[in-house]
């Protein structure tokens, strides 16, 4: 079991309970990808900051430039790779025609989504580790099995709302309809609802990390020690460095 107990202060005890959570889920098969290959991913996206090829495309003008291939340390398909580098380094500066490109190396936009799910919620993962100085955690043991291959049947693409299909907005009465309440999220919520256990981790880490779902629009809401405006300032900041699109 995942544990803050030697962290360099008193740790919430939902952190380590939702992080359990996503640990589990990784070693399990997901939508398009099996246990084995969602693990890979995650070791994938570690390697990412040792890779020659990503440091080189960080450095230039444009990363669409850069000849040459990842320092790969598992035998997924080269676009799982590219997806999990890219994400994980370059993330501000990846476009729908990149996008596109790996639909035509052969990724379903389902396993697009969920590689970016699975690096999302590892990265959080990991740079908490960092900030509480713990080592991070050690990769699950993949269970066998094969790929849900879900997918639901209302998702629809929308090209003037985003690059994959998304369940619409109005989702009650969906196997869906716990992802959010019908009619009132938006798309940030929505990106991955391709996959929806991507968007009910998200739920789940967003719930321990900021505030649950239902509770954002509340101006007054908190947790911890921080005032909502202090969290905010924080996380308007960090989105900068990012260079998030919202």
């Amino acid at each position: 079991m995942l544990s803050y107990a030697s962290a360099a202060a008193p740790i919430r005890s939902g952190f380590a309970e939702s992080h359990q959570r996503f640990w589990n889920r990784l070693a399990r098969p997901g939508t398009g990808w099996t246990g084995a290959e969602r693990v890979a991913i995650a070791h994938e996206a570690r390697a990412a900051a040792r890779c020659d090829h990503c440091r080189e495309r960080r450095s230039a003008l444009s990363p669409h430039v850069v000849a040459g291939r990842h320092s790969a340390v598992t035998d997924l398909p080269d676009a799982a790779v590219e997806v999990a580098h890219a994400v994980m380094q370059d993330a501000g500066r990846l476009t729908r025609r990149w996008y596109e490109a790996r639909l035509s190396d052969g990724l379903s936009d389902g396993q697009y989504v969920e590689i970016v799910g699975t690096v999302v919620a590892l990265v959080s993962i990991d740079r908490f580790c960092r900030a509480v100085v713990v080592p991070e955690h050690p990769l699950p043991t993949p269970l066998p099995g094969a790929p849900t291959r879900y997918r639901p049947a209302s998702a629809v693409l929308r090209l003037d709302e985003a690059w994959v299909p998304m369940v619409p907005m109005d989702n009650a009465d969906t196997p869906e309809a716990d992802l959010w309440p019908a009619g009132k999220t938006g798309n940030v919520i929505r990106a991955m609802s391709v996959v929806p256990d991507e968007v009910r981790t998200l739920a789940d880490l967003s719930a321990v990390h900021y505030l649950p779902n239902e509770r954002v629009r509340d101006a007054g809401a908190c947790q911890g020690s921080l005032s909502r405006p202090q969290m905010e300032l924080i996380a308007g900041r960090v989105s900068v460095l990012h260079d998030c699109f919202y």
